[in-house]
């Protein structure tokens, strides 16, 4: 059995958007000679895989008589004007003579070789139905089977050659493909199953999506000359340019999810929080307008004193947010509000580096006095607050409570400041250490807590004579050991 397929492109890759179209014949039922079973079942698989190949039109026939197939080539003509791409697939007898080749309708009698050009339909006829294609044509000959009407041609001249097979074919147009199931001049095989050989191989690879049909008939060619044991050898002639030419468009490639525009919502929030500014909480909501933190941060503007009611994104923000992309550092402008806080100044809470541990308890601790609103355990806690970045955030919640007074330990009026440069050692506590004096290590722990230094920490510990001190002064000072 013979394969043969003409191709025509201008180069470049089938697109998805393009209008395919095909024409596709089964002869079987040969009224002159024995009927082939395989043509029309090969024409039905072959029309079904166009169809899920997503071709605009298929136009399927069988058993066609002359003045059919002729009819049925000419109206393709018309539907090939308007298209990209153009197959014809024809699966019958062929025959060659005298260099031409020809396809056969049902009721060919062929007595003799000038029969052929009356009763047949020459391959060039079908070339010129599928040129109109804009970028791609193809034409598909399943027709070389041992032919029976050969044995009783006359020839009408001696020297006028008619061979089984068809004849080579050196295609006249430009990028143009003719690909035979078997060499010139020899047999294709009808095959003992549902489909010839060549067609089986057709269905599996011709509209791979991508493949480019050079790749594809490559395919073809190896898998038939591995399933008749290497008797049937498919073979093509002409050319085509360097583009990628496909039947099918290749499949889209995933699209890729979306980030969360809220990736960053949580190391916003804390970086805000750290900051505890009205400023800051009103930058956050602008980035993350939507959402539990957002929701958090306006309950925090809530507590600010000042004008109480919670920032609102403009539509440009909101817009600005929906399309925002995540990133491993915080969002720009709550990073610049941290810069310009307090300007010319470093405030402790962004300049010490505290353990994680450390905060992490002391903000857990925070937020459930923050629940709770009760003033002693407040005060409590800003006594025994390790975490100094948290300050900010218990010096208001204190001040909102009104037990701000109670937490501040009583210090001297006239207490020196430590030299700038040099670390916070503890000022004399006096010289009677048998009655402690806890009001004035309670400003040195203060101290040591603004400017923490670990020598200054532990000299005070072991002078320490206010055994209610004993549990702050021994968290700092682990504190800075872990750091």
């Amino acid at each position: 059995m013979l394969a043969c397929f003409i191709l025509s492109t201008a180069g470049l890759q089938v697109q998805a958007a393009e209008r395919r179209v095909a024409l596709v014949i089964g002869n079987s039922a040969y009224r002159n000679a024995p009927v082939l079973s395989n043509p029309v079942r090969d024409a039905l698989s072959v029309a079904e895989m166009f169809k899920k190949a997503g071709f605009t039109t298929v136009e399927l026939k069988q058993d066609l008589e002359s003045l059919e197939l002729k009819r049925a080539i000419r109206a393709f003509l018309g539907i090939t004007k308007d298209s990209e791409i153009a197959v014809v697939f024809f699966a019958g007898h062929g025959i060659e003579v005298n260099g031409a080749n020809y396809i056969i309708p049902v009721d060919a009698r062929l007595k003799t070789d000038f029969d052929a050009e009356d009763e047949g339909v020459a391959l060039e006829r079908i070339i010129r139905a599928v040129e109109p294609a804009r970028r791609l044509r193809l034409i598909i000959l399943d027709a070389c089977r041992d032919n029976p009407f050969i044995p009783q041609m006359q020839r009408t001249v001696s020297l006028r050659g008619i061979t089984a097979g068809l004849g080579k074919v050196e295609p006249a147009a430009s990028d143009t493909l003719v690909a035979y199931a078997a060499r010139a001049g020899s047999v294709a095989d009808d095959g003992q199953t549902d489909h010839s050989p060549f067609t089986t191989a057709l269905l599996k690879h011709l509209t791979t999506p991508g493949l480019d049909i050079r790749v594809a008939l490559g395919r073809v060619r190896d898998d038939v000359v591995r399933d008749t044991g290497g008797k049937q050898e498919p073979f093509v002639y002409g050319s085509l340019g360097g583009s990628t030419v496909s039947l099918v468009p290749d499949k889209p490639a995933p699209a890729v999810s979306q980030a969360d525009p809220g990736a960053d919502g949580p190391r916003d929030y804390m970086l805000a929080d750290r900051i505890g500014t009205r400023d800051a909480w009103n930058h956050f909501l602008r980035a993350h307008p939507t959402g539990f933190l957002a929701d958090l941060a306006r309950a925090q503007l809530q507590k600010l004193p000042g004008d109480p009611a919670p920032a609102t994104a403009t539509p440009a923000d909101l817009a600005k947010a929906a399309n925002k992309r995540p990133s491993a550092e915080p969002t720009p402008a709550i990073r610049m509000e941290a810069r310009r806080h307090d300007p010319g100044k470093v405030e402790p809470e962004m300049a010490q580096v505290v353990p994680r541990s450390t905060c992490d308890r002391d903000r857990e601790t925070l937020a459930m006095l923050r629940e709770r609103q009760v003033a002693e355990k407040i005060a409590a806690f800003a006594r025994d607050l390790t975490c100094e970045a948290l300050r900010p955030q218990v010096t208001r919640l204190l001040e909102s409570t009104g037990s701000a007074d109670s937490a501040k330990p009583s210090l001297p009026a006239a207490a020196p400041k430590p030299a700038a440069g040099t670390p916070a050692i503890p000022v004399s506590l006096g010289t009677n250490r048998s009655a402690p004096n806890c009001e004035d290590e309670s400003r040195a722990l203060a101290r040591l807590r603004a400017a923490p230094n670990l020598m200054a920490v532990e000299t005070f510990e072991q002078n320490l004579t206010c055994k209610a001190l004993q549990p702050q002064v021994s968290r700092l000072r682990e504190s800075l050991h872990e750091n």
